[in-house]
């Protein structure tokens, strides 16, 4: 390994028996693309997850295919969507307009009453275990509500999930503001939050799926009503059928500084189909199998990834995503920070620095969906928002707190070199930037619940940092005092302290100024009311 830190991957693909969204494809096409997938993966010696769907589960392909898969290097979980011979079989009515319908008040767990859930994971279980003679380990989605998810734990005793990145508006879901990429345990009353305390969390780490790019993804679609997608699904051109794209991420994925360690899902839902996929397979596998030969990455399936998060952490860890160098062409640099009290973006770009976004977590904010039904085909999940540079933007005016300084008497943005970001100390992120501005380094140490920032520097000079958003965005803040941002958020009251430095109004039209004490600034990110 590069360092200590493992660098996992999890290569897990999902299995739908039926597209009713198109006519091509058939079952036949669905079956011989997972058919495919197996081949490429024995080819380069990968194991991996596959995960059922109900109707998939029940189907003597499936299950002759799946059941020839050596058992040490495979494993077969479960995908949470739910079709309409599931719902039948819990002695429920089908309300779909296909025999699987992917709205999310139909084809998800959040469409039933938490009695339903608990019926519909039942059926699933029994008649798994029925084929299969075990049930499942991991049981994944682009979303499973908290109250399922601990009755799979208490009754059935998964040891992993996993759930879609980030995204705003994608296939009627938005997931926004959520521990980013790697792993966490939920609050019992909103698997989206991840809970602050042991006792308040579901004990199963939910991973995030899909492999998103650090530096585009976020962006991506800003000023439309629903973002586009770069990640590591291997369908996907800008990404994960890249090989340009491809090659650069996993660089950054093996090199860049995580905290504890780094985490991505490779691997593809049949629905997209083997012509779609192929090329970007082609890409990946190998590059995998070459890593993981180099021991760069470690290559496993979901449930040992779970079975090892748990050993591992009693709480949801501080881990970070760090990209040190982008694509040909471009000169952003990033580092995603997460705690169970937060999450930071910090973003480099044109020789600037900005907080892109800042996000809190409570684990007393509940899911409006764990105790009723969705009633809309389209479903929001959202954490607590200090910065949103996605929401709060237009193309034209992008939101962020930005690094300032009055240089000749003006007000300047910062800027400066490139950022060396490490993770020596435990528990502590260090981001060391030098300033060409004037001669000094701006050092941050992030920490579980804190955020520090220092100027280092032989001259005096006033800098601080500056809030602006778009015109019309809604925001969160109830009031500005000098130590503290108060806010309100889906009937939440929660606050950002200053520990040290102050917060204040400046007249330049920014939403709030954050001003150091001397050269020190420390922020309170975990979330007190």
């Amino acid at each position: 390994m590069v360092n200590s830190h493992p660098k996992i991957v999890n290569i897990v693909n999902f299995i739908r028996l039926l597209e009713p969204r198109d006519p091509a494809i058939t079952e036949d096409v669905l079956y011989q693309t997972v058919v495919k997938q197996v081949e490429m993966m024995k080819k380069y010696h990968l194991g991996g997850t596959f995960l059922l769907q109900y109707d998939a589960l029940m189907d003597d392909r499936y299950q002759k295919l799946l059941k020839s898969l050596p058992r040490d290097s495979f494993e077969i979980g479960g995908w949470w969507e739910i079709p309409q011979p599931m719902v039948e079989r819990a002695g429920l009515k089908w309300r779909g307009r296909y025999p699987w319908d992917w709205r999310a008040n139909i084809g998800f767990a959040t469409g039933y009453t938490p009695a339903e859930r608990e019926k519909l994971t039942d059926v699933y279980m029994a008649d798994f275990k029925k084929i299969f003679g075990y049930y499942p380990k991991s049981v994944a989605s682009w979303f499973i509500d908290a109250h399922t998810l601990a009755y799979m734990y208490t009754k059935y005793h998964i040891v992993a999930s996993a759930n879609c990145k980030d995204q705003y508006g994608t296939d009627g879901y938005t997931m926004w503001g959520g521990y980013w990429n790697q792993a966490y345990y939920p609050s019992k009353i909103n698997s989206y939050m991840p809970a602050q305390n042991e006792k308040n969390q579901v004990p199963i780490p939910i991973f995030r799926m899909l492999g998103s790019d650090p530096v585009r993804q976020y962006d991506n679609g800003l000023g439309t009503t629903r973002q586009g997608v770069i990640t590591l699904e291997p369908v996907y051109k800008d990404g994960g059928g890249d090989s340009t794209w491809v090659k650069w991420y996993f660089k950054q994925f093996v090199e860049g500084a995580d905290m504890e360690f780094a985490y991505t899902q490779a691997g593809q839902e049949n629905s997209f189909t083997w012509d779609a996929m192929a090329k970007g397979f082609e890409i990946q596998l190998p590059l995998i199998a070459q890593l993981r030969d180099a021991k760069k990455v470690k290559v496993e399936t979901l449930a040992a990834s779970g079975k090892w998060f748990k050993e591992r952490y009693k709480v949801t860890p501080s881990t970070s995503v760090t990209v040190n160098e982008d694509l040909p062409g471009s000169d952003r640099k990033t580092v995603w920070f997460n705690s169970r009290f937060y999450r930071v973006n910090l973003l480099w770009e044109n020789g600037n620095l900005r907080f892109r976004d800042i996000h809190l977590f409570n684990e007393r904010l509940p899911s409006v969906y764990e105790t009723k039904v969705a009633t809309s085909n389209e479903c929001t999940f959202f954490t607590l928002p200090f910065v949103d540079g996605y929401i709060w933007s237009k193309p034209s005016q992008i939101a962020g707190l930005r690094f300032k300084a009055i240089i000749d008497g003006k007000e300047t943005l910062i800027t400066g070199g490139k950022p060396v970001i490490t993770d020596k100390v435990p528990g502590k992120l260090h981001i060391s930037w030098p300033v060409t501005s004037f001669d000094g380094t701006l050092v941050m140490d992030l920490d579980a619940r804190t955020v520090n920032v220092k100027l280092v520097t032989k001259q005096p000079v006033k800098w601080y940092l500056d809030m602006t958003t778009a015109d019309g965005a809604k925001l969160p803040f109830t009031k500005v005092g000098a130590n503290a941002v108060n806010c309100s958020f889906e009937g939440l009251n929660y606050s950002v302290l200053a520990l040290a430095g102050s917060f204040s109004k400046p007249d330049n039209g920014a939403v709030f100024r954050v001003m150091p004490k001397g050269n020190d600034l420390v922020l309170d990110l975990a979330g007190k009311k």
